[in-house]
């Protein structure tokens, strides 16, 4: 997953504030902010993965997991050979437990969704991470959503499901936002950022949580996830302006010059 072939983009901070061009809503960066918990880990979360990449990739997907059943519709099931087929490992089990945390959250609540969609939209969601499918500068939510919406579309997925299916991963970084939406988009946030922060897991019941985590275990996901955003900021850093991920790349690398909401504010061009 880390970008090892790519030099730094020569982007200084000057050059980043006089493009001025794909910055998002402020909203964004209060995603992952307003999902971090304190809740202590369980026992579970510490134990060793198992299996390897090899047997990962072959492995037929089990039909149910903790009681959660895995859709088993064609467009599911190809979903989710497309996504295992492009992804490392850790980041195919990544998407595959937001799938199944996003289901226990809103099994709790009583929600209705549809779980095809849910599925589609979670198996899916983090292919703009992935570098065959990154765009020079487009954020990663939007490369990955560009990219489930081609691949449903030649899956012949009414163009509907498939909006939805690009909203939920557009927007899962961006858990305010999701919340408002319908529970499908909603539950994509939700999931992937209880597996990235650990949010609300003490509501994952114990034996619920292990096995999710025998089904698909973490695989070092923790500095899986650090390498490949300090890929994205090293590589295309205009797509973490206003993004949560600048604030790991002005962590690791030296001179970042992605500039931050102040700096946009400041170099404003309006005499005051």
């Amino acid at each position: 997953m880390f970008d090892k072939g790519n030099e730094p983009k020569n982007v200084t901070r000057r050059t980043a504030l006089e493009r001025g061009v794909g910055v998002a809503a402020l909203g964004a960066a209060s995603a992952f902010a307003g999902v971090v918990s304190n809740a202590p880990a369980a026992s579970a979360a510490a134990r060793t993965p198992r299996g390897n990449a090899s047997t990962a990739r072959t492995e037929a997907l089990p039909r149910e997991v903790a009681g959660i059943r895995i859709p088993r519709s064609e467009v599911a099931q190809k979903a989710a050979a497309f996504a295992r087929e492009e992804s490392s490992v850790t980041l195919f089990n990544h998407v595959m437990r937001t799938y199944l945390f996003g289901c226990v959250m809103f099994d709790q609540r009583g929600v209705h969704y549809d779980r095809e969609v849910a599925f589609v939209a979670a198996v899916l969601h983090d292919l703009g991470l992935v570098e065959k499918y990154r765009s020079p500068s487009e954020r990663f939510e939007l490369d990955g959503a560009d990219v489930a919406q081609r691949f449903l579309r030649k899956q012949r997925m009414p163009a509907e499901r498939v909006e939805v299916v690009w909203d939920a991963i557009a927007l899962h970084t961006n858990l305010p936002i999701a919340l408002r939406k319908r529970p499908e988009i909603a539950m994509i946030s939700v999931g992937s950022g209880l597996d990235f922060t650990g949010n609300e897991l003490r509501k994952v019941p114990s034996e619920v949580l292990e096995d999710i985590l025998d089904a698909f275990p973490r695989e070092g996901f923790k500095k899986n996830a650090v390498d490949t955003m300090v890929s994205l900021c090293r590589t295309k850093p205009t797509s973490v302006l206003m993004h949560p991920f600048a604030e790991v790349g002005r962590r690791h690398l030296p001179g970042f010059a992605v500039p931050t909401v102040e700096d946009l504010l400041l170099a404003a061009p309006f005499d005051e």
